[in-house]
């Protein structure tokens, strides 16, 4: 009889669920259920699912832009991790990072993100989901719902059948408001800390309530309301510009055009 058996189901539940209670890099609390090398699994096969489902642009000029954005980014996120770029040719204005270090922006995102400040805007919110481990939240929140304890059970050492599974939840779960704001929020850190204008945040997000057209109200929506939004970035405006100033008089002046 194993330890889980005689645990009893209850107690299984409460002990994983202690276990796995995680703090934000801004101080929210969230469920982990999966390990960071879990996820990068779940990311790489995701993310190859979407190369195969995507054209990847063969514009040479567009893909060194957004590897010029998203390097200049990245150089001011903590870790060692190894990123991929890659351009989508795709007219939807979107984009989107993954565990285990994959980004994948669509060219129509490049029709609303009119500079490097702005699409610099997105490529720091995109990468702090995957900072903040929201990806890991939702999925580990989505497994316990549809698996139950037996889940939560294999969670040091997940069937790898469920990579799968997760794979497919990433592509599918949307994120929360809350983490939406917090993508924002670190987001705007990141631009700034690159020297990148944080005050053109403001304008994409614009731009962005501008393409999207009738909105849905706010509490229907995972999404922050464009104003909320803005009204959020705008308070933290000040310490972002003081980052931004920092960075430019330390040199971090990135000149990426298309």
């Amino acid at each position: 009889m194993t330890r889980f058996q005689t645990a009893g189901p209850t107690l299984v539940l409460l002990s994983l669920l202690m276990s796995a209670c995680a703090t934000s890099p801004t101080g929210r609390s969230q469920m982990l259920l999966v390990s960071e090398g879990q996820m990068a699994a779940m990311g790489d096969e995701a993310f190859n699912q979407l190369r195969q489902e995507n054209t990847v642009s063969t514009d040479q000029s567009l893909t060194r832009y957004v590897n010029c954005v998203s390097d200049a980014v990245l150089a001011e996120v903590d870790g060692n991790q190894n990123w991929e770029v890659v351009l989508f040719d795709d007219d939807a204005a979107n984009a989107f990072a993954l565990p285990g270090g994959k980004i994948g922006i669509f060219t129509g995102l490049l029709n609303v993100a009119e500079n490097q400040h702005q699409l610099a805007t997105v490529v720091g919110h995109e990468i702090a989901h995957v900072t903040a481990r929201h990806s890991a939240a939702r999925v580990s929140n989505q497994l316990a719902t549809q698996m139950g304890i037996s889940v939560l059970a294999q969670t040091t050492g997940m069937d790898p059948g469920l990579i799968g599974m997760g794979a497919n939840l990433l592509l599918t779960l949307p994120y929360s408001r809350a983490d939406e704001t917090e993508g924002d929020r670190l987001g705007l850190d990141y631009m700034a800390r690159a020297g990148f204008d944080p005050r053109e945040s403001v304008a994409l997000w614009r731009n962005m309530a501008q393409a999207a057209g009738e909105r849905p109200p706010e509490l229907l929506s995972t999404h922050p309301a464009p104003q909320a939004r803005i009204r959020e970035l705008e308070q933290r405006m000040p310490a972002a510009l003081s980052s931004f100033d920092a960075a430019r008089a330390q040199g971090r002046r990135p000149e990426c055009r298309p």
